[in-house]
């Protein structure tokens, strides 16, 4: 049924009135800029645990066996930054941080089973409420609420499923026959051609519910790379001697933690007939093959290890794929010349590093996410930047772009200043994290801690253990060096920092710390 509302909006705009123009507050405001320069419409690509280490334009030792060339446009054309991180390495939790640009604690989502608080303030509600810009938000939400601020939605449930998922459009159920990374993409570009209002800017949310496990690859990635060999790590085989308990108690092993479902011995349950002959021819001779081989040890590990990390780099690859897609609509459309684009990912993930996969952890892997940024006569193309950015970031960045006030209390920094390529003299020094979800799966335990470029200072407060690394010498963090005399002054220094930026960002002590520790024996 038509709303009065809608009635009225189709009269206005049939009769040649701009809706934006009678409907929004500042909206002569913004007609006048955009007389003079139209206001750049943003396009926000985001994936779930994509890690930066199987992005080609980030290098390594993926960049060859499985290069990602669409990806690597948007760098190519614009802005890769190097030391991208996040504050909370796990999905919803991320997610809420870049809706409010605020820590966990302030948000409320600490962890993946919080339910985020709509009524809070967002950049959505912002852009809609004071701008011209039509806001939208396609793929993967995962907050347990309905998306907010948005003038179009269409959402995945919870995690959503693989292949024929079901989306929630403007709260209607829908489902879909297909595969999720290609049906995102369509439905993004169906709301790009044919659902917004073309006389205004606007900011698209288009988020990926690919690589997240169980890593289902689509159809047409089924056997990429059964013919190759994935280089390993070099800590594939890590035994952790290096750092405390919470290494020593996660379950996020590759040796121990995988189940059939994510090995692929079995099939997804929620394949059509055709779907499940076509994964079948796929996955039955490979599987067949692994019974008759009857590995065990270090073999079973390495077999392990390239039956995930294939399937991972496959939905990847569909990934890069649909990115292409909408690139190359952009071209086509004539809009790529003033549309900012940016790619990222909730969090980095382990590709076999420690013998993991999942994130969760402070180490660098997990702790830092894929982030570029392309804006045709602005950001230079083929630039890097290597200051200390963060997901809290992204919202003021967003404001800042389309022009609109940033409030004071969102806790980030606009990354406007360098994609302009200006180097602010007073930008950050440190990173503050904070991870909170335990008892939970993957037993990962609770830490906060502070990164300084190439000092890193970690805190496992329920087990009042502290790690700390010195990245120029250990890249790969596998020797805590807390306890070092020539790092003693250097740990006082970080312990100061982590204690400025709690009060800067407000932080209330962990129980555990709050209470005095009762002795042993």
């Amino acid at each position: 049924m038509t709303s009065s509302l809608q009635t009225r909006r189709g009269f206005l705009k049939a009769a040649g009135l701009g809706a934006a123009a009678l409907l929004l507050p500042q909206a002569k405001a913004f007609a006048a800029r955009r007389k003079k320069k139209a206001s750049p419409n943003i396009l926000f690509m985001f994936s779930d645990d994509h890690a930066f280490q199987a992005i080609s334009a980030y290098g390594g030792i993926l960049a060859k066996v499985a290069p990602t060339p669409n990806i690597d446009r948007i760098a190519k054309e614009g802005m890769l930054f190097k030391k991208c991180y996040v504050t909370n390495s796990i999905c919803a939790p991320c997610r809420a941080v870049i809706q409010t640009g605020k820590h966990s604690h302030l948000n409320g989502v600490l962890n993946n089973g919080n339910v985020f608080d709509d009524k809070q303030q967002t950049f959505p509600k912002i852009l809609k409420n004071t701008t011209e810009y039509q806001t939208a938000i396609v793929g993967k939400w995962h907050l347990k609420s309905r998306p907010v601020g948005f003038d179009y939605d269409e959402v995945l449930p919870g995690q959503g499923a693989y292949y024929n998922p079901t989306f929630i459009k403007r709260g209607e159920t829908v489902r879909h026959e297909g595969y999720n990374t290609e049906i995102t993409t369509d439905l993004g570009l169906n709301w790009l051609k044919n659902e917004r209002d073309k006389s205004r800017p606007f900011m698209l949310m288009l988020q990926f519910k690919a690589p997240h496990r169980r890593w289902e690859p689509g159809p047409k990635q089924l056997t990429l790379f059964d013919d190759v060999t994935i280089p390993e790590p070099s800590n594939l085989f890590d035994d952790y001697s290096g750092r405390g308990t919470a290494a020593h108690t996660q379950d996020m092993s590759i040796e121990k933690t995988m189940t059939a479902a994510d090995l692929k011995l079995t099939a997804p349950g929620d394949l059509t007939p055709k779907q499940k002959k076509v994964w079948d021819a796929a996955y039955g001779p490979k599987n067949a093959a692994f019974e008759k081989a009857n590995l065990s040890g270090k073999e079973l590990i390495r077999w392990k290890y390239q039956r995930y990390i294939k399937d991972y780099l496959r939905c990847i690859r569909s990934v890069d794929d649909n990115v292409g897609r909408v690139l190359d609509y952009l071209d086509r459309s004539g809009l790529a010349d003033n549309t900012v684009v940016m790619y990222s990912a909730d969090q980095g993930f382990y590709l076999g590093d420690h013998g993991w996969f999942d994130k969760r952890f402070m180490y660098e892997e997990s702790f830092r996410t894929p982030f570029m940024v392309k804006w045709p006569g602005v950001v230079k193309p083929g630039s890097v930047n290597s200051n200390l950015v963060q997901n809290l970031d992204f919202a003021q960045t967003f404001l800042d772009i389309a022009g609109a006030k940033e409030p004071s209390d969102m806790q980030g920094v606009s990354l406007k200043p360098l994609l302009m390529g200006r180097k602010p003299a007073n930008w950050r020094k440190s990173l503050y994290y904070h991870y909170y979800e335990f008892p939970a799966v993957h037993s990962v335990r609770r830490h906060e801690g502070v990164a300084m470029g190439r000092y890193k200072l970690i805190h496992f407060y329920d087990l009042d253990e502290w790690e700390f690394f010195d990245l120029k010498r250990d890249p790969a963090e596998m020797k805590s060096e807390y306890g070092n005399p020539e790092y003693a002054g250097k740990v006082k220094e970080l312990k100061a920092e982590l204690k400025r930026l709690k009060v800067q960002y407000k932080v209330p002590e962990p129980p555990a710390l709050r209470e005095p520790r009762k002795k042993k024996g």
